[in-house]
């Protein structure tokens, strides 16, 4: 079966994992999908839906989170993205945080509607947690703090925890076909 690719804006690099059936989280870190996303203020806002992965660095580079229906937004703007890299785990409780958001705060982040990852949208999701954009020219948009997994990954477990196929071979990145 042929997956659909989320476009960005510098190539069709970005995809769903569950449409990547030859990659899985790899032994010793945890799936995040379906727990708890809960802001600055500890409440609860969402879910983790998917994680979105660039395949060209073989990294997850995005949360896809699923906004409570409490929130009483409409179906199409329930979903967000949040880089890598801002969120952080709960070892304990099976949580994901993002101190920089909270349940007030997230009803202003833009929506992510599924199939549209484009520059634009990664700047105002980078803009909303009031990071700093990456200078013009940057060679990877994605070499900064905010995309870096081993940050979200970190108190789970340290050094490298990463995305690998389910054939975990050693000298192999995180992701491979």
């Amino acid at each position: 079966m042929e997956t659909t690719a989320i476009p960005a804006a510098d190539g069709l690099h970005l995809r769903r994992l569950r449409d990547l059936s030859e990659f899985e989280v790899a032994d010793g870190s945890p799936d995040v999908r379906g727990w708890s996303v809960r802001g600055g203020d500890g409440k609860k806002f969402g879910e983790v839906f998917e994680l979105i992965v660039d395949v060209d660095a073989l990294q997850a580079r995005y949360l896809d989170v699923e906004l409570d229906s409490a929130l009483q937004l409409n179906e199409r703007e329930r979903h967000i993205l949040l880089p890598i890299g801002v969120a952080a785990l709960d070892e304990d409780g099976d949580n994901v945080f993002v101190t920089s958001l909270t349940t007030d705060s997230v009803l202003d982040y833009p929506p992510y509607v599924e199939i549209q990852i484009t520059r634009e949208y990664e700047e105002a999701m980078l803009r909303s947690l009031q990071l700093p954009l990456p200078a013009v020219g940057t060679a990877n948009f994605y070499d900064q703090d905010s995309y870096n997994e081993q940050r979200f990954y970190q108190r789970r477990r340290p050094g490298s925890a990463e995305t690998r196929p389910h054939d975990d071979q050693p000298g192999q990145g995180a992701l491979h076909q």
